[in-house]
């Protein structure tokens, strides 16, 4: 096929750029939330090519539409369709069916001591952000924090939060159940989302909220009361 060696060797050294282009593509996202939208997307291209070939020629145009335009407009416009398609690419693909067990059944023992820990600091009126990780993996805001991986105590959880140490600004990422780090940056939510009345502990709990599954727990250091943040949404509890 090719008996030109100058083009046998133009295409060797095409192939060897796409390999190390898609290697180093796969290094940088594979441990972000970017290699979850992409395996949302790839479960999108499977199921177009199944529904091309069993026929199923509506689907497949609605499927082939999507990947056309969507994409694109997903990725760059619509932080909740992203999440969609990250929540596609997890791992618990019971989901696409409805079927979700509560996190308070998952994780109990957690749950119970971030609690004690929530409300420790609210009797102290100590602020404090605890971001628990579901099946979105949010290792990217993990990096922005210091490194911990510590097992979850509320005596630390109320330490780290105490005003003036080097931990207590910025959020806590609880994942796997342990403390994977402290000191955590998260996106802010747009004012027209929260009422003026609550800070920015309460716009990061929802900003996290929109752009994954996690639940956020909110201390104000006003008024110690606290907040759940989940779905896009945040309810103040007490």
């Amino acid at each position: 096929m090719y008996t030109n060696p100058l083009k046998l060797v133009i295409l060797v050294i095409d192939i060897v750029i796409v390999v190390l282009l898609f290697t180093k593509l796969f290094k940088i996202v594979k441990d972000s939330r970017a290699w979850q939208l992409l395996k949302g997307i790839g479960l999108v291209v499977i199921a177009m090519a199944l529904s091309s070939f069993l026929g199923l020629n509506i689907l497949n145009y609605i499927l082939t539409s999507f990947m056309t335009y969507g994409v694109v407009l997903v990725v760059i416009f619509q932080p909740e369709l992203r999440r969609s398609l990250e929540e596609l690419g997890s791992n618990k693909l019971t989901k696409l069916f409805g079927i979700d067990k509560d996190i308070d059944t998952k994780t109990k023992e957690e749950i119970y001591k971030i609690a004690i820990a929530a409300f420790e600091l609210s009797r102290e009126k100590t602020g404090a952000l605890i971001v628990i990780e579901r099946d979105i993996e949010i290792k990217d805001i993990i990096e922005t924090g210091i490194f911990m991986d510590s097992e979850i105590s509320p005596q630390l959880l109320v330490n780290i939060f105490v005003p003036k140490t080097p931990l207590h600004d910025g959020a806590v990422v609880i994942s796997g159940g342990r403390i994977k780090a402290a000191a955590c940056m998260l996106p802010l939510a747009g004012d027209k989302d929260i009422a003026r009345e609550l800070g920015t502990r309460h716009r990061a709990a929802i900003g996290i909220s929109k752009e994954s599954d996690a639940i956020a727990v909110v201390v104000s250091e006003e008024t110690g009361k606290v907040s759940i943040a989940k779905d896009r949404s945040i309810d103040c509890r007490c």
